[in-house]
């Protein structure tokens, strides 16, 4: 039989997978990622402007250095905290009221508290409005990335949901410039976070609720039998689930607060070090890190996406968790001067961040529809109350341990911190694998 192969046609090229991703899915990406933008803004104007922040608050404190670093590290666990009982309450909220409401209520708890910030004089006062800021931030990424994974069709969700957690670097730039223009005035920093209240009016014009939630909805005999934290952990296969994530997102949200952070204190250090005037070196410090390091995160980001459709979501996890570990022992050991280092923060910021998409992915692809927000609100902001604990350790360990021990620097404890990605390691190993599956009902 003669051999037609040669002669057949070439197979069709399989089609890009943002092909047939309609208006309206593009619209809900463009609006999921803009309050997550706003989001990233609200966490990071503080670690910006921290400095200038305790500089005013701390007058006068006989170690001011030392009070900064533990103070700075503790507000980043309050921080957490809040977000941690935003993210899981606003998530069962989510899949009770709808998409929509919860995620205008997010957005004005996050701006209006934010924008009270600039009338602090206090630490508690600081902190207490910090709380309340990370509840609504907490909420809103947890209703934005079930929304996304709803409303975009399964040969693109996660190429979507990277897209939107990617959307953060954005967040970053806006506060890097914020804080950059305002210089030490830190107060009109928190003021600006008051605008993102009008994200408000296009959420309520454009948003409408999934369809797939709506039908859970209607199918529903009550609303108890949407997000149920008591199903969430009563059935076995939700629980495990629900544990397991929350556990990998406390090794990345402790990591990134702890080390990925810790960039613009490297820098800063490296700059005192090589000869730099204490305040021109924090000012150069802002620009490395939120400009320069999070233009290599952002690209990480974006990365992961294409990583969990080639490679799948777990070995995905399980690689990123490998490189970041070496590069954070790279970037804290093999720069000898500023420049060395400077090069250095992008690649850095690449793997230490890039995981952090995974969490958009992968969470929603976890639970069914009348769970999705509050499994996903429960693992990421979930993490964040694991996440908490070591915040003020990392506080405790770059202030009093490094006190105790002046042979040490700054990059030892980022380095010790850094171990914590290998943790990931074990999480990932016991999650199931979502690649072309469907999602939970």
């Amino acid at each position: 039989m003669a051999d037609t192969t040669a002669n057949s046609p070439d197979p069709a090229p399989a089609a890009p997978w943002y092909a047939g991703v309609t208006r309206y899915q593009w619209l809900v990406l463009a609006i999921a990622s803009a309050g997550w933008v706003f989001d990233t803004f609200e966490g990071q104007i503080f670690n910006l402007t921290r400095g200038d922040l305790f500089n005013d608050l701390l007058k006068g404190h006989a170690d001011l250095a030392a009070q900064k670093q533990l103070w700075g590290d503790r507000f980043l666990g309050i921080f957490l905290l809040g977000g941690t009982l935003g993210g899981i309450g606003f998530g069962m909220l989510a899949d009770r009221w709808g998409r929509r409401p919860t995620m205008v209520v997010t957005i004005l708890m996050y701006s209006v508290f934010s924008g009270l910030t600039y009338f602090a004089t206090e630490l508690w006062h600081v902190g207490a409005l910090r709380f309340l800021v990370a509840m609504g931030v907490g909420g809103e990424w947890a209703v934005a990335a079930a929304l996304v994974a709803e409303v975009f069709p399964a040969k693109a969700r996660a190429h979507a949901g990277g897209i939107f957690h990617a959307t953060s670097v954005l967040g970053t730039w806006l506060a890097t410039g914020v804080a950059v223009l305002v210089a030490s005035q830190w107060r009109w920093a928190f003021l600006a976070g008051v605008l993102p209240a009008l994200l408000v009016l296009w959420v309520r014009a454009s948003v409408n609720e999934s369809e797939s939630w709506q039908q859970k909805k209607a199918a529903a005999q009550s609303t108890e039998e949407l997000g149920s934290l008591r199903e969430l952990l009563g059935d076995p296969r939700w629980r495990t689930r629900a544990l397991l994530g929350m556990l990998l997102a406390a090794v990345g949200l402790a990591t990134f607060w702890a080390v990925t952070v810790a960039g613009q204190d490297l820098a800063r250090a490296r700059l005192v070090k090589d000869g730099v005037p204490a305040a021109d070196a924090a000012e150069l410090a802002k620009s490395a890190y939120g400009f320069w390091q999070t233009a290599g995160g952002g690209l990480g980001l974006l990365a992961f996406g294409p990583l969990c459709v080639r490679f799948g979501r777990k070995r995905a996890f399980a690689f990123m968790h490998i490189v970041a570990f070496l590069v954070v022992l790279l970037v804290c050991f093999a720069p000898t001067n500023y420049g060395q280092l400077f090069w250095l923060l992008p690649l850095f910021g690449f793997c230490t961040l890039a995981v952090h998409a995974g969490y958009a992915i992968y969470f929603p692809e976890l639970f069914p529809t009348r769970l999705r927000g509050t499994g996903t609100g429960f693992c990421f902001n979930g993490g964040r109350l694991i996440a908490a604990p070591m915040l003020f350790y990392s506080g405790t360990l770059k202030s009093s341990w490094l006190a105790a021990n002046p042979h040490l620097e700054l990059r030892h404890a980022i380095a010790l911190l850094g171990g914590l990605f290998l943790v990931g390691l074990l999480v990932i190993a016991f999650l199931p694998e979502t690649k072309d599956q469907p999602l939970p009902e």
